[in-house]
Order: C-alpha cells, then structure tokens, then sequence
C-alpha cells in the first residue's frame, strides 16, 4: 500500500505548441517508466490525429515511480492536458480529478492566451501551480521577462520558476522533486465507504467500455459490485489497473490513486463523465458535485455518404459521445442527403477532429453539412419553429420575423491590437458594451450574434492578434434581426450542405466570396460549371469554372478551314450535352474550406 503523503497528482497545462507533451516525455524517460527501447516523441499522443497535426486532443494519464533525492519512493499520477480551446472542457475536468499543476511556458513567447484559460482552470479547481519556463536551450529565451509577466498577468509568484528544456532534458531532475516538495499530497480516508469520481470513459472492441477513476474514499477490488450513482446501472468489476502508459492490471486501487477498471459495460450511455461510483452494498452519503455540463457552439449535419452505413455511423457517435462528453447529437433527415445526425461542437477544430475520428476508426465516409446555430422562425400566423439546418427553412413569404442566438463575448487583448480586434467585432455585426484596462492589456465586452463566431471568428482573431488575444463567451439569448436564407447552387442544382443564414446587407459580400472559394476548390470536369449564391429566386453572386478542354484540331494539319470548325462545333455539342447530364463531385475538404471564410 502507498501512504497518501507519497502520492502526487497532478497535471500539465500550457498554451499550444508550449511544450506540454514533450516534458511529459522525457518525465517518462528520467523515471524509467518506459524501457528505453519502446521510448518514442509524444509518448502519450496515442491517436494517429494526434501525431500527424501535432496536437494534445485527448487528456492521457500515466503513472511514474520515483526515487526522490532523500531517497524515498513516490508514486505520481500525470495527467498531459491539451492546449486548445476547443478542447478546454477535457482540460476542465482533468483537474477535478489532481491537487496541482505544472504551468509550462515558452520562455521565448511568454504568456498566451490559452495560457491563462488553462490556468484559470487550474486556479477555479483550486490547484497549487509550479511555474516552468521551457525552452531555455533556444538562443531567443528570456526568463526573467517571463517571470516578470507570469507574476504581472496571472499573479503566481514566478521567483523560484523552473528551468528547463523538455527537448534536451536540462531541468527535469529539478521538476520531479518540485512536484514532491511543492505540490500537495491526495486526502482520502481508506476506511470510508467508496467514493470514486468518473474522469473519463472511451470504448474498446475488446473489452467493452473502460472507465478512468480517481479513488478519493475507500478501496476499489477485483470483483467489487460498484454502482453508478446518477444512473443506478450496477457492473462488477473484471479488471482493475493503472496506466505506465500501458495497462497494467492490480489488485485494488486507494484514495489518491487514479487507475482504470473494466466491468464488462456494454452500453455507452451507462458511464457519465463526472459521476460518482460507489460499492453497491454499502454506498457513501453523497455524490461529487459532477462536472458542468459544456454548451456546444457549432451545429452541423453528419450523414453517411452510402445511406446503408447509417447504422455503422450511429454506432460511431455515440462511441464518440461517450469518449467526448462536449460533443452532443441528435437524429435528422434532410431531403438530399437521407438520414443522418445533427450535432454540436465547441468549435470547428473540435468538428474537423470529430469527422476525421469517424472515418478513420469507424470506416465510414461522411458528408458535412455548413456548421450554424439554432434560429427561432416566428410565422405570420403566430407559430415558432427552431431551424437547425437553414436548408430547411420555410418560405419566406409566411414568415414573419427571425431571432437569431446572441453571446456576451469578453476579449483579453493587449494594446498594440486592441484597433483590429474592435474594427473585426464591428465587420461581426458586434454591439460594444465595455472596455476597461488591466495593465497593458485591455478587457473588451462585446454583443455579438452566435452565427458570426461560429466559423472563424476565433481563426481570425487569433491572427489580427498574433496569437495573443483570449477570448471567452457566454449566451446571452435570441434577437431579431434582418435575415436571409442563402443557397449556393453547382450547376443549377442547389447543395444542401451549403445554404446558410446570412443578414441581408452582407448576403452580396457572403455570396461573392463564396463561389470565388468553391472555384478554386471544385476540380475541374470535361464540361463548364455554373457556381452561383441566390436568394430566393435572385442570384447574387456568381462564378463559372471553366472545362477542361482536348485539342479536337491538333490531328488537323492543312486543308481547308471548315475542318477545324466541324471538329470544334462538334466537341462543343458534346459539352452542351455533357453538361445537361454531368453530375459534379464536390469534394469534402471544399465544403469545410469553403466555410471558413477569410475577412
């Protein structure tokens, strides 16, 4: 058994591409956790996505064995968050389940956006936090001014700040006993009736649904009858370990200790992220208060590209629901595309990762509808319908007047940006509400309307800003306003996928940069392509792609010159007809591209 006071738990956050990972790497590395041999970067980036775009998505936990300077033994619980925003509520609930946190920062870039998301996370879960300036083997690295910054912005003391460089290895003795020394030790009481918290929960073809816990009263064993307490559903426990990364089964687990357990779940919908699990004969008085459930921001439509994988696809998302508790789904059908899923992310990198997980682990071949957000449509004859997809839409002529979802969004930007960042909120339809200063950094308050944000409002802010400007926000309710349904037709034939709600003084400008984008991403086929944006009956903007074309005259050598003609006038005949029966493939990565739209 381990005494609690030589167990550590605790996490890593950072902004992106701050080097999060790869300290937790060469942690792995220095303790021997992994033979050298099976060693290899991002050791706990585990999905091919992951490796390929370089990012954390999913938090991973390890567990790592010590031997500290004073020579006694220590066992640690990390838990590698990601840095993204789209991906900020595995980062929330990954602290619910540790005491600290290590705060990585570039020391070349100093503190992000992202970085103080992450850390206020950190501070709300009432973490004690170790600085750690990385990098320092750059030759751009500036220490004591990131010090100086992290004490300014966040307000950390920063003077004892390790150094370190996760790339080298320089630094990360002196990591491993600050984690000792400065983070606190796990409470629990052995003795208690069970109390363990659900971190997280994904599915294995193997073993059925596997559950992360974190033990914080009482024992877990091999065979124990546990209950879920939000559901009821009861499951003896099969087997029960802990990750170095790789599952390593034991015989129990005790307060502190983070570990995994089997118990045969078939069924998804039975493990809840934030529930509390309890022994079924003898279970504690009360619940852990749960996570606060996350408020998906972007909609959009998900169908098979073969309707007769529906079923294959249903079994997907709700794997993927179970493994993701911010991505949110429910059943639709459209007139064009069959039956498919309507679901909600928190944001478009949130989007691109969910489709490409559901055609890689689950084979099965997707088209995405536009993201958007929910519109209420009040009709002349007094009715309410919510629109989820603006495909949907009904005529214009019944209705009377649309709401369109607000949020209430705050920007954290320094000085230099604050023009852009106002001059993007106005291009926004924003309404300002306040600015106040604090420091070199300006706090602006902003009305904007939901549909404006969801494609690349964060992109784009990112840029103006360089990287700088956080950004956070919450719904405020609907409004009305002047909108319009824009349908965007290929060929005469209108596509579904890309209809959307636009407001009517932007509907030209929307509609131009539109078909320009779709020109350059449709392929070229053997016949001329209309590309045109229309509302209602009216087409507003439009673009043709033109054919590829064979040299018909190049056998053609002399003569006279009505030979060419007959040859021309005849490929231009099979054109026309071509065109009449043509049917043009779209691309998918054209419908997600042609979405994000540049300022």
């Amino acid at each position: 058994m381990t005494d609690l006071a030589h167990i550590r738990n605790f996490s890593i956050v950072a902004h992106i591409d701050h080097g999060k990972s790869t300290l937790a790497d060469r942690l792995i590395q220095q303790t021997n956790t992994v033979a050298a041999r099976d060693m290899k970067e991002q050791m706990l980036d585990s999905m091919d996505i992951e490796r390929e775009r370089g990012i954390t998505i999913k938090a991973q936990t390890v567990r790592i064995n010590y031997t500290a300077k004073n020579g006694e033994e220590y066992v640690l619980n990390l838990i590698d968050t990601p840095g993204h925003v789209d991906f900020a509520y595995e980062v929330s609930r990954s602290m619910r389940a540790v005491e600290g946190s290590l705060l990585v920062v570039d020391s070349t870039q100093g503190v992000e956006a992202q970085t103080l998301a992450n850390v206020y996370h950190a501070i709300d879960a009432g973490h004690e936090i170790v600085p750690v300036l990385n990098k320092i083997d750059l030759p751009a690295t500036d220490c004591d001014r990131v010090a100086e910054q992290i004490e300014d912005v966040i307000g950390i003391d920063a003077s004892g700040a390790i150094r370190v460089s996760a790339k080298t290895g320089q630094g990360i003795v002196e990591t491993l006993e600050a984690i000792i020394t400065h983070l606190p030790a796990p409470t629990g009481d052995a003795n208690a009736p069970l109390k363990a918290m659900l971190v997280d929960s994904w599915y294995d073809a193997y073993l059925g649904v596997i559950v992360l816990v974190r033990i914080m009263d009482g024992v877990m064993k091999k065979g124990d009858r546990v209950r879920m307490m939000q559901n009821g559903s009861v499951h003896q426990i099969e087997r029960i370990g802990v990750f170095r990364p790789a599952m390593t089964v034991v015989d129990k687990l005790e307060p502190g200790e983070i570990g995994f357990i089997t118990a045969s779940i078939k069924q998804v919908r039975d493990t809840k992220v934030g529930d509390t699990i309890t022994l079924d004969k003898a279970p504690c008085a009360t619940a852990l208060p749960g996570f606060k459930p996350s408020v998906p921001v972007v909609f959009c439509g998900l169908f098979p590209v073969d309707s007769s994988e529906f079923e294959d696809l249903r079994d997907a998302i709700e794997k993927l629901a179970l493994n993701d508790a911010s991505f949110t789904y429910e059943m639709e059908t459209s007139a064009a595309l069959g039956f498919g899923f309507r679901c909600g992310f928190l944001g478009l990198l949130h989007l691109e990762v969910i489709r490409d997980r559901i055609e890689r682990e689950y084979n099965v071949e997707l088209i995405t509808t536009a993201p958007s957000v929910i519109y209420n449509v009040f009709m002349r004859d007094g009715t309410l319908i919510p629109l989820h997809n603006p495909a949907d839409m009904p005529d214009m002529s019944m209705v009377d007047h649309i709401e369109e979802p607000r949020i209430k969004a705050t920007i954290l930007v320094p000085d230099e940006y604050l023009g852009d960042v106002l001059k993007l909120c106005q291009d926004r339809r924003g309404v300002q509400v306040d600015m106040t200063y604090a420091g070199s950094r300006a706090l602006v308050v902003y009305d904007l309307p939901l549909n404006e944000v969801v494609f690349d409002f964060y992109d784009r802010l990112k840029s103006v800003t360089k990287g700088y400007a956080s950004f956070d926000y919450q719904m405020m309710g609907y409004r009305t306003d002047n909108l319009v349904k824009m349908s965007i037709l290929v060929n005469d034939e209108p596509v579904d996928a890309l209809s959307m709600m636009v407001h009517r003084d932007r509907a030209d400008m929307r509609g131009r940069a539109m078909v320009e984008k779709l020109k350059d991403l449709i392929p070229r086929h053997m016949f001329k392509i209309p590309i045109q944006a229309a509302i209602g009956g009216k087409v507003i903007a439009r673009e043709t792609l033109s054919a590829m074309r064979k040299d018909v005259t190049a056998k053609c050598y002399g003569g006279d010159a009505t030979r060419k003609k007959k040859l021309l006038e005849k490929q231009k005949a099979g054109k026309k007809k071509m065109r009449q029966f043509g049917k043009v493939d779209i691309p998918q990565e054209a419908f997600i591209s042609a979405l994000k739209m540049d300022g």
